[in-house]
């Protein structure tokens, strides 16, 4: 099947047009606990959780937070599951997308084929964003360029597994936008707002790109995260001036830069939020995704899409800011940890069930296994 699709413009460029302060454009700095193993900065905070789901009698709870997301959107759910749950009146903001299937054996261009045409059907053009349905961290999230592109992304994706397609909005901003309300309460408020800084370096007409990745005061000590996905451009030399993208996935894991813009949060933009968010069938406590334009897109939804929406397992992602303390980023995780709990309370009082240890264990490991061999972040 010969795809009559057509390649958009794709920008590497950033722009300065988004109405943030020049301040968040300094990727020189590195808190000293930003990369650190998962399992050493996360462990305090596991013994934490141990603690209250000890005290709440239930390791499941939180699959009860938002009780009609799979699992809560605690740990291993599906995106597309979640995206069902979006109402057709808000549907235009959301960057909806199309599961593709991978069945044992399954040929690759049968897949393919299958993915073009419900692509055409959408009058989508390349480049695509393609993903694991069941995900996290950013983890195997891909821009294809062209159908060669999706068919190899195809062929390395694991068997028995669900891959998702989604329209590429290549806008300047991306912010993660932490949402809660208690079920009991008439109004939500916006938890944390985290601005996530793309990564750029900047050519001089001298050096290439691998030499101004590992020379930047930044990158270079994370190089490990950019030059494998640039490994057929690592000696292109840029000019003075031009500027190239070396992170393209929102994850901080994957070398993006994040900034705290809890300052930034209005009254009319949580009222905005709130409004929104109720439109999700009971939907309290997790965080949107989005592309926008400019800052104040997040009070006017003007010109924004969200990208994705996280449930109970989402995180509060300034505390991923260089200027961070490690102490105040655990008292967020706290703080979060409990309202998660306590929501969840409240929705099994009112009669929801949380699902079964032994279905959420063996959720949480096949997640577990598909995290490790899905294909790289491009």
């Amino acid at each position: 099947m010969k795809s009559q699709l057509k390649e958009s413009t794709y920008s590497e460029e950033p722009s300065n047009n988004t109405g943030i302060d020049d301040s968040f454009n300094d990727h020189s700095s590195m808190s000293y606990f930003e990369f650190w193993p998962t399992w050493l900065f996360y462990f305090p905070m596991k013994l934490y959780a141990l603690y209250l789901f000890i005290k709440h009698r239930s390791l499941t709870l939180p699959t009860l937070t938002n009780p009609l997301f799979d699992l809560g959107g605690f740990h291993g759910e599906s995106k597309s599951q979640i995206e069902t749950l979006i109402p057709k009146d808000i549907s235009s903001k959301f960057a909806l997308s199309i599961p593709l299937r991978k069945e044992h054996d399954q040929n690759s261009r049968k897949i393919l084929e299958q993915g073009l045409e419900a692509i055409k059907s959408r009058g989508w053009n390349f480049p695509l964003v393609v993903k694991p349905d069941i995900g996290m961290r950013g983890l195997g999230v891909q821009c294809v360029k062209r159908e060669e592109d999706l068919l190899e992304y195809i062929d390395s994706f694991p068997s028995e597994a669900t891959m998702i397609v989604q329209e590429l909005f290549d806008y300047p901003l991306e912010v993660g936008l932490f949402y809660v309300r208690k079920p009991n309460e008439e109004k939500g408020s916006i938890f944390s707002l985290t601005i996530k800084c793309f990564s750029y370096v900047t050519g001089n007409g001298q050096s290439s790109l691998k030499n101004l990745i590992e020379s930047h005061p930044r990158f270079g000590k994370i190089s490990h995260l950019y030059l494998p996905r640039h490994r057929d451009k690592l000696d292109l030399v840029l000019d003075k001036g031009e500027q190239f993208k070396i992170a393209f996935a929102g994850s901080h894991s994957g070398g993006t830069v994040f900034k705290n813009g809890n300052h930034l949060i209005t009254e009319k933009m949580t009222e905005t939020w709130d409004k929104l968010a109720k439109q999700i069938p009971h939907f309290y406590f997790g965080r949107f995704d989005i592309r926008l334009f400019k800052l104040e897109d997040l009070e006017t939804l003007d010109n924004i899409k969200i990208i994705e929406v996280n449930g109970s397992g989402a995180e509060a992602t300034h505390i991923w800011d260089p200027k961070t303390k490690l102490i105040d980023a655990y008292k967020t995780l706290m703080k979060q940890y409990n309202l998660a709990l306590e929501i969840a309370t409240i929705n099994k009082k009112n009669g929801f069930k949380a699902v079964s240890l032994k279905t959420f264990l063996q959720r949480k490991r096949r997640a577990s296994e598909l995290c490790k061999v899905y294909p790289e972040i491009h």
